[in-house]
């Protein structure tokens, strides 16, 4: 009889929202290749629509998308005790003091500017998943 494979063990699983398609897939490529299980939502109200039945480590999110942006998305995820504890990296293009103020006051735990270095987003993650398993 065989031996059984060891089934690889999942880094974490990342819930990726952002509004652009191209954004999304740059994330989630990037964050599947180094063994993270990725789900994506297109704006805010999908990413809450999903947030309870996915479950994630991590949550990445854009700043500014339809229907409700990334401060008010962060902001629903925290006043939820099912979420509070949920970690976020805010990917933005904004990287305006008053956006990393506004972000913090949320419960944004880590920031990525756009454009992004690959390796530097897979870290942020790679830290926030290490944090939320501490």
């Amino acid at each position: 009889m065989a031996a059984a494979t060891p089934v690889e063990e999942r880094l974490g699983r990342v819930l990726v929202v952002d509004d652009s398609e191209v954004i999304r897939s740059l994330i989630s490529v990037n964050l599947e290749m180094e063994g993270f299980e990725v789900v994506t939502a297109v704006d805010g109200q999908d990413a809450l629509d999903k947030l309870l039945e996915v479950e994630p480590d991590v949550m990445t999110i854009d700043v500014k998308m339809p229907r409700l942006d990334g401060f008010d998305t962060v902001a629903r995820v925290r006043s939820d005790p099912r979420t509070s504890d949920l970690k976020i990296a805010m990917v933005t293009a904004c990287a305006q003091e008053s956006d990393l103020r506004r972000g913090e006051a949320v419960g944004v735990d880590a920031f990525v500017t756009k454009p992004f270095d690959p390796s530097a987003l897979v870290r942020t993650v790679r830290d926030l998943v290490e944090r939320r398993s501490a």
